[in-house]
């Protein structure tokens, strides 16, 4: 799949034309932050996994790191992150350009709580220099996300 995929996808919720395409990669939270002009926190970066041989993308604050523990307790598994040849066979997108939307049958979202301390959010669009802003509802309801969960660390204030 690709970002003409992910337009297609976001223009049935009518949001297709807010996708930013970036003159320069946004492939890592660090990237993405200077592309957009944001705090590296306000990315919304997703992560892919495998649990129970089945895929599931977790959507995180860029500052967010996933717990161990937290993960295990939620989700009855260890934390098993896919390869990048896996991510783009199983979910849909390439690596650096993974995102909640237009994702492949059988794929689970999740939403970590991490992200609903900002008003916007930016997750990738499918490809490896794109964005969208968006609000962590307009994020749950257009990811068709199955839960929020909290299975991050660092993110927190002292």
């Amino acid at each position: 799949m690709s970002i003409e995929a992910v337009r297609t996808y976001l223009s049935s919720f009518g949001i297709a034309d807010r996708i930013r395409v970036l003159p320069s990669s946004s492939a890592t939270v660090e990237l993405a932050a200077g592309a957009l002009g944001c705090a590296p926190c306000r990315i919304a970066k997703t992560l892919s996994f495998s649990v129970k041989d089945s895929p599931i993308l977790i959507v995180a604050a860029g500052d967010a790191k996933i717990d161990n523990a937290k993960y295990k307790a939620q989700f009855g598994a260890k934390a098993k992150m896919l390869t990048p040849d896996e991510a783009a066979a199983l979910i849909g997108h390439e690596v650096g350009g993974v995102c909640p939307f237009g994702v492949k049958d059988g794929v689970t979202v999740y939403l970590d709580v991490s992200l609903k301390r900002f008003e916007t959010v930016f997750p990738a669009c499918g490809s490896s220099n794109s964005a969208i802003e968006m609000t962590p509802g307009e994020l749950e309801r257009v990811s068709a996300s199955a839960a929020w969960v909290d299975v991050c660390k660092g993110w927190e204030t002292e």
